[in-house]
């Protein structure tokens, strides 16, 4: 998923990528693809946020050589670059030219392709997603309010302003308008700011190590004398619905 994102990222215009991947856009652009692959796992800033949205793993599980491997998630990306739709895929040797496209077009060119490749698995496989890089919409809702409130200005420089008497405010319903789309606009950000709050708890709590708290809730109960009858009620709760189970079929 690093890798796909940062396939968009460097190869996207009008977009302020930061002087860590700048540094590196310039140093890495004349190596061959395999080389770039190896540049991301040793660039330090992208290792260290990669690995930053990485599980917690408190226990060294041993696991069967023989048992089947777990599920691996793969991404891919499609950007378009000077005219010309490219796949950018991982596991390829370099990108692949999936025919002309503009900046306008360039998501229905993309289309057919994605519906090919979501066909190609769908007997064995469900689960999809398709995911765009968009431009964070509290910056542009910001951008919006300062466009409203330099028109508000104007037309109170006009009108005069709506913080007069209720007679001039009917009388001025442009202004009326403009006041209404601040508020709205408002209640936006205040949407997206309480969103990525939410983002950040849910980020946090996920990589969160829980297991020092419940190994001492576990020992707390044990010390307590409610650990055994909390796991026999457990058992018999397990009991109870699996007698459900078989009862409904």
């Amino acid at each position: 998923a690093t890798q796909a994102i940062l396939s968009i990222l460097l190869n996207a215009k009008d977009i302020d990528i930061g002087p860590a991947l700048r540094e590196f856009k310039e140093i890495t652009k004349d190596f061959p693809s395999d080389v770039k692959g190896y540049a991301i796992g040793n660039q330090q800033l992208i290792k260290k946020i990669h690995n930053s949205f990485a599980r917690p793993e408190p226990f060294a599980i041993e696991r069967d050589p023989n048992a089947e491997a777990e599920d691996a998630f793969h991404f891919i990306s499609y950007v378009p670059v000077n005219g010309t739709l490219y796949e950018l895929d991982g596991l390829k040797k370099g990108p692949i030219s999936l025919g002309s496209c503009t900046e306008e077009n360039w998501l229905k060119v993309a289309k057919p392709h994605i519906q090919k490749r979501i066909e190609t698995y769908s007997k064995s496989e469900i689960r999809f997603n398709l995911m765009g890089i968009i431009k964070n919409r509290k910056e542009s809702l910001l951008n919006k309010l300062q466009q409203l409130r330099n028109t508000k200005q104007e037309l109170e420089k006009t009108y005069g302003s709506t913080e007069g008497d209720e007679m001039e405010v009917d009388m001025n319903p442009s202004l009326i308008e403009i006041n209404d789309k601040i508020e709205q606009v408002l209640a936006l950000i205040a949407n997206e700011e309480a969103k990525f709050a939410n983002w950040k708890i849910e980020n946090q709590r996920r990589k969160h190590n829980y297991i020092p708290f419940l190994f001492n809730l576990l020992k707390i109960l044990a010390e307590k004398e409610l650990l055994v009858p909390l796991i026999e009620r457990a058992k018999e709760k397990q009991k109870q619905q699996q007698q459900d189970q078989k009862e409904k079929k």
